[in-house]
């Protein structure tokens, strides 16, 4: 299954930021530290040209520390970009993202304050972050999706200028596993979604990556070979089973996704930079595979005439 959600109100903010981007002298991105890649925004590398970039990998405190710390070296290897592990309990750290700034704008901030976008998807706490910087109430904060809808201009305490814009996914997400892991995560308005089928993707991954976190939570001494087999054993064990002995699977899916989101079953990520890295070659060569097939039609078109 693919996952499309792109409200209209979302159409107008990119549109805004490329607008914007030319006008700041810094980008700060909200990533979620648990997949700082599908976290993240694709359309700014292309739109941000030489302009300084922070990326802030919030929610660290729910993400597997190593592979985090995987992701800060990976992401620094491109010029001009920094990346910081935070997390909104730890306002102090938050707050260490306003010397950061300034010290990568290359510019007297006396004579002309520093203008600064800051963006990120729903659900990445980008609000909370505002808030923290500005020591005040200005963005409103909510564990759903897509609360702030319109751009925000916010004088900091250091002077700084902070352009808020709405958080929005784009129209497509790629690789396909990219939005199976924003589901994951809450990112995506549940609604939208079909529960089940995120939890079978994320139960599958757990398996793989996070076996001693799944025996200790759900009290598994011998984990199965499959996902299927593993929704069964914990819909036995929180009593999510229906007449006949058969797991309710939506009930279980709850379960599971609550879990990972709370932080309830440890510290996991959900994608390393390998993982990125061998899903985007597969997407590379999906899509010359597509283009080879576009133009062996074409050809003999070009034949007849």
């Amino acid at each position: 299954m693919a996952i499309n959600w792109f409200p209209g109100h979302m159409h107008k903010a990119r549109k805004e930021i490329k607008k914007v981007i030319p006008e700041v002298d810094l980008i700060i991105e909200v990533l979620d530290a648990r997949l700082p890649f599908s976290s993240g925004n694709p359309l700014v590398p292309s739109l941000r040209g030489d302009t300084p970039y922070i990326k802030v990998l919030n929610k660290s405190d729910l993400a597997d520390p190593v592979v985090t710390q995987q992701w800060q070296q990976h992401m620094e290897k491109e010029k001009g970009v920094k990346a910081i592990a935070t997390t909104n309990n730890q306002p102090d750290k938050v707050r260490g993202l306003l010397p950061l700034a300034e010290s990568m704008v290359n510019r007297n901030l006396e004579l002309k304050p520093l203008r600064a976008m800051i963006l990120g998807i729903p659900n990445v706490g980008k609000s909370t972050m505002i808030n923290t910087l500005a020591n005040r109430i200005i963005a409103k904060t909510g564990n759903v999706p897509a609360v702030t809808r319109q751009q925000q201009r916010i004088k900091l305490p250091n002077g700084m200028i902070l352009l808020d814009t709405p958080g929005f996914l784009w129209p497509k997400l790629e690789p396909e596993a990219c939005g199976y892991r924003l589901a994951i995560s809450g990112a995506i308005k549940d609604a939208v979604i079909e529960y089940e089928d995120i939890a079978y993707f994320a139960a599958e991954y757990f398996l793989k990556a996070y076996p001693e976190a799944l025996k200790q939570r759900f009290q598994i001494h011998d984990l199965p070979d499959n996902e299927i087999e593993l929704m069964d054993m914990i819909a036995q064990r929180r009593n999510c089973m229906r007449r006949g002995g058969i797991a309710d699977t939506h009930k279980v899916s709850e379960i599971l996704l609550n879990e990972f989101r709370s932080g309830g079953f440890g510290r996991l990520s959900l994608e390393t930079p390998d993982i990125i890295e061998h899903e985007m070659e597969l997407l590379m060569a999906q899509r010359a595979e597509e283009e080879d097939k576009k133009e062996a039609k074409k050809a003999p078109r070009k034949k007849r005439r």
